[in-house]
């Protein structure tokens, strides 16, 4: 890869969307997502050239701005080697919330019976703060509709991130009851659907 993509947003949920929206938008890979300490979420990607990342750093851009966020991109165009270390290093859980400190698509290695159809499925995120709240919605999610659990994500200050995946139908109505449950018992950040999410997404996931 000569050339690489950097876009700084805030919370998980929404890393999620504008990441698989960048991924659509050329021929780009999703390196990784890293915390960055405080709510933010940074997504590292990788591309032939400076026009593949800028196509999709400025469909991240107006993707963070769909969901009424703001994103901070960066383009490097043939980085310097000494780069690779700050790209590319092992992950780590961090100690103090017991999250991953990036998500890696190597965290969770694909197998021929682990694949998931990305032309059927769909992904449901759900970001609370507060672990009660992120409880309560999970339930209600898995009560209201055939979806199935795919794991819960921390990045620190008490935002939990759960994720569901199934039909489009199904995660839909599954979110849309998560965050009704919510009610008193945390903040809302983010219910969100990815309707066939990049493949580049689904690595990042536990199977």
């Amino acid at each position: 890869m000569t050339a690489l993509g950097f876009i700084e947003v805030p919370f998980l949920s929404v890393a999620a969307v504008v990441a698989d929206a960048a991924a659509k938008a050329a021929r780009v890979s999703i390196l990784g997502l890293e915390a960055t300490g405080n709510e933010n979420i940074l997504i590292r990607l990788g591309g032939s050239g400076p026009a593949e990342i800028n196509a999709a750093l400025a469909s991240a851009e107006a993707t963070a701005t769909q969901l009424g966020s703001t994103a901070i991109v960066l383009s490097l165009a043939r980085p310097a080697e000494a780069m690779h270390g700050m790209i590319y290093f092992p992950n780590a859980q961090n100690p103090l919330y017991g999250g991953r400190d990036q998500f890696l698509p190597t965290d969770y290695p694909a197998t021929k019976t682990n694949l998931m159809s990305t032309n059927q499925t769909a992904l449901g995120i759900l970001e609370t703060q507060g672990l009660t709240a992120i409880l309560e919605a999970t339930d209600a999610m898995l009560k209201s509709a055939n979806v199935t659990l795919v794991g819960k994500e921390k990045i620190g200050a008490a935002y939990v991130t759960v994720i569901v995946k199934g039909d489009v139908a199904a995660v839909t109505a599954a979110v849309e009851a998560g965050a009704k449950a919510v009610g008193s018992l945390g903040k809302l950040i983010a219910a969100h659907v990815i309707a066939r999410p990049h493949e580049d997404i689904v690595a990042l996931l536990p199977k």
